[in-house]
């Protein structure tokens, strides 16, 4: 299975050579590189480090074996093929092949696996064993070859070409510094690749047509018993990858190294030989690359550039109990690959708080640790990577303060608006009703207060106008015949009035009572002649 192509992203950064000393450094000389071409990055994030013609064009000689041997990969991790494949060689096996170019000595119909295929074509270079392996995965060596660029377009690498499986001179095969770092970041990130291209040595058991084969890897920063020397260029720190010469192409190495802390990998195209004072023959692909690992690990080093304890910036907090602000810290730390005496001081922080970015406050409860916010740090044009920013420590929420906020909060809402108008118009209309009321039960009192009055006239006119002496009683049938008075006119009818005219006329509040009736009979009829005023005045309404 492929995995995750971040590597197209590394190209941008490595247009940016040198991006990693963007930071400002005190006395920092560039490495002393003898080859034509050569670029060295950090493989964690393909940030350059140095690079000398890193986008000039160039023959890769056969270091685009790496190409034909990372798509076999592939195709044994997808499941479309095997190590344990027996693959014959056929006659096409040969197809624009020279005669005297490095071969791991297979011949047609001979057969043997997938696996020792590739390590015949990464350890002894053998332009052979990529023609087979190409006729086995893509069926013709032409379609394979189309493989190999689709995958090289799809590993962002704009300026490369291939014309066949092995790296012999074509017009057609180029690349560049910048490109090849791309293909062999990837490469590097499978471990059957690595298992191979970081190989010393290999046993080749044997075949239908031969014996075994003890290959050893043309890699002299790997390889005592490389053909390109006598263990001179061993480096402590190396791993892989694979080595290249034609010509045209001159000596070309691309290969990892690494001390623990720094992960390296270096790309030297244009190399060339010269004779060392020892007698022997010196190669400035391996010098250059070992000038390169040598220069990064003694002169960079993973730095903090924001600890987590920073306090970065303080925010207002509203609603808070015990504080009105709170402070900012990093999540994490940053750290970064950066020269030893790399200019702390010239970095830039932009810090974002989330809330105050949406146009809101920061508002308590806030709890220690809670994300509230980011920062992002860069230098220059070199952004050093984004850490989220949480509260340095916790605010508890004001409970009047919450409380004051949300009556607020209430009050000025739509609904509430509708409820108060709704409510004040209930009042207005109940304080009008009491009013009203309150006028009409004066003018009823008063005119009830006049009745009596007329009332209690009315019987002492009585009383006085009756004879006051006792006469026995007389039997009816001889009492004379007295006529009868005629019945007193009734009193005058009293009108009442309000705002909306006369009220009708009301039946008699006042029963008619006897000189004989006592006060607190009468004053109780008064009170209930009040009490229906008060019902009919409402069932009126």
């Amino acid at each position: 299975m492929k995995k995750l192509n971040f590597l197209p992203f590394i190209l941008i950064i490595c247009l940016l050579a040198g991006s990693v000393l963007a930071c400002p450094a005190l006395a920092l000389e560039d490495p002393e590189v003898l080859s034509r071409n050569a670029i060295v990055i950090d493989m964690s994030n393909g940030a350059a480090f140095y690079s000398l013609n890193a986008d000039q064009k160039v023959y890769p000689a056969s270091t685009t074996k790496i190409m034909t041997v990372l798509l076999a990969v592939e195709a044994i991790e997808d499941g479309r093929a095997s190590v344990y494949d027996e693959v014959t060689a056929s006659s096409n096996m040969t197809y624009d092949l020279l005669s005297d170019g490095s071969s791991a000595g297979i011949i047609v119909g001979e057969t043997m696996t997938l696996e020792n295929l590739l390590y015949c074509a990464m350890l002894s270079s053998g332009n052979d064993a990529c023609n087979v392996i190409a006729e086995h995965l893509g069926g013709t060596i032409s379609d394979f070859i189309d493989m190999m660029n689709t995958r090289a377009a799809e590993l962002g690498c704009v300026n490369t070409h291939f014309a066949n499986t092995h790296g012999l001179p074509d017009e057609n095969h180029y690349t560049t510094a910048e490109d090849f770092v791309l293909l062999a970041s990837e490469a590097a990130q499978h471990e059957l690749f690595m298992q191979i291209a970081n190989s010393p040595t290999a046993t080749i058991p044997a075949t239908n047509y031969s014996a075994p084969r003890e290959l050893n890897n043309s890699n002299a920063l790997i390889c005592a018993d490389s053909i390109y020397g006598d263990g001179r260029y061993v480096y402590q720190y190396a791993s892989g990858i694979k080595t290249g010469f034609t010509s045209d192409a001159g000596y070309c190495l691309i290969s990892t190294a690494s001390n623990g802390e720094i992960d390296l990998l270096a790309a030297v195209f244009g190399g060339y030989t010269y004779p060392g004072e020892d007698g022997g023959t010196h190669y400035t692909h391996f010098e250059d690359s070992i000038t390169l690992y040598d220069w990064v690990f003694d002169n960079f080093s993973y730095q903090e550039i924001l600890k987590s304890t920073d306090a970065v910036i303080s925010v207002p907090v509203t609603m808070g109990a015990d504080a009105e602000s709170v402070g900012l810290r990093p999540q994490t730390s940053l750290t970064s690959l950066l020269p030893n005496d790399c200019d702390m001081s010239s970095f830039e922080q932009q810090i974002t708080v989330y809330d105050l970015a949406d146009g809101e406050s920061l508002t308590a409860p806030i709890a220690a640790g809670e994300v509230l916010g980011e920062v992002t740090v860069s230098s220059g044009e070199v952004n050093y990577g984004t850490i989220k920013l949480v509260a340095a420590s916790g605010i508890e929420l004001s409970r009047m303060q919450y409380i004051k906020t949300q009556i607020d909060e209430t009050l000025h809402s739509t609904p509430a608006k509708i409820i108060i108008a709704v409510l004040a118009l209930f009042i207005a209309a109940y304080l009008f009703l009491v009013i009203r009321y309150r006028i009409l039960h004066i003018r009823h009192k008063k005119a009830v207060q006049e009745a009596r009055i007329q009332r209690e006239n009315r019987i002492r006119a009585q009383e006085q106008s009756e004879p006051t002496h006792i006469q026995p009683p007389v039997p009816d049938d001889l009492a004379p015949v007295e006529e009868s008075e005629p019945p007193a006119p009734p009193a005058p009818a009293i009108k009442y009035f309000t705002e909306a005219g006369p009220v009708p006329e009301q039946p008699s509040v006042e029963p008619e009572l006897g000189s004989d009736t006592p006060m607190d009979v009468v004053d109780e009829i008064r009170e209930q002649t009040e009490r229906d005023y008060f019902e009919e005045f409402f069932r009126q309404k």
